[in-house]
């Protein structure tokens, strides 16, 4: 029997990616059905019936056509509660995990996507990177960094005790910028430093490196 879960995606699409951990991290049963971004799959029907701006990744469950990582990842947590680890927070709590919901979305997540696009994605494509805009970007997350070092003095996780998507979502652009030259940023900050090896340690996370690692068929 064919799992009511499908997941479309690219295992190197840092948006996928965090789909994946949180699909894995409420040990749900899906599939996951590779989308060739090499040949513009992403662009072309039958793909963009599932997400019409053309971008990984895209979620059916059931009849539901979700798209947008984070909006997959808040259903998965929110409509199977029963399964795998709770990944949001009860009543007024939950106020700590929306702020920094959205703090990962438009703070880290903005300038990340630019360090990796420089550091991570261009030598991929055989391109230099550009030092005006690695630097102007490595200051910009280091602020944002010496608040993040200040808020985990407060709690072992952002929203505060406990594991969250706030958390969770960090996980694709922390991974792969902890290979790169940025990792020197992390590491500067001793809150901030424990905090990423605590969740890129996570077995969840392990799944997907193991899929993003994996030989192409």
């Amino acid at each position: 029997m064919a799992s009511a879960l499908k997941l479309h995606g690219s295992p190197i699409s840092t948006s996928t990616m965090r789909a994946l951990v949180g699909l894995h991290e409420k040990g749900l049963d899906f599939e996951f059905s590779p989308v060739d971004m090499s040949t513009g799959a992403h662009k072309k029907q039958p793909y963009l019936s599932l997400n019409p701006f053309g971008q990984v990744p895209a979620l059916e469950d059931g009849s539901l056509r979700i798209f947008e990582s984070r909006a997959i990842t808040a259903h998965v947590a929110h409509s199977y509660t029963d399964k795998g680890n709770q990944l949001n927070l009860p009543g007024k709590e939950r106020a700590a995990l929306l702020v920094w919901q959205e703090v990962e979305a438009h703070q880290f997540d903005p300038i990340a996507s630019k360090l990796l696009w420089e550091l991570f994605y261009k030598p991929m494509f055989g391109l230099e990177a550009d030092p005006v805009a690695v630097k102007e970007n490595e200051d910009k997350l280091a602020k944002v960094l010496d608040v993040y070092e200040a808020r985990l003095g407060q709690s072992k996780y952002l929203a505060g005790d406990h594991y969250t998507l706030a958390d969770m979502h960090h996980l694709p652009a922390l991974s792969l910028l902890s290979g790169t030259q940025v990792k020197k940023l992390f590491d500067a900050r001793p809150r901030v430093a424990a905090w990423a090896a605590l969740i890129l340690a996570r077995p969840a996370w392990a799944k997907v490196q193991a899929l993003r690692n994996a030989p192409p068929h």
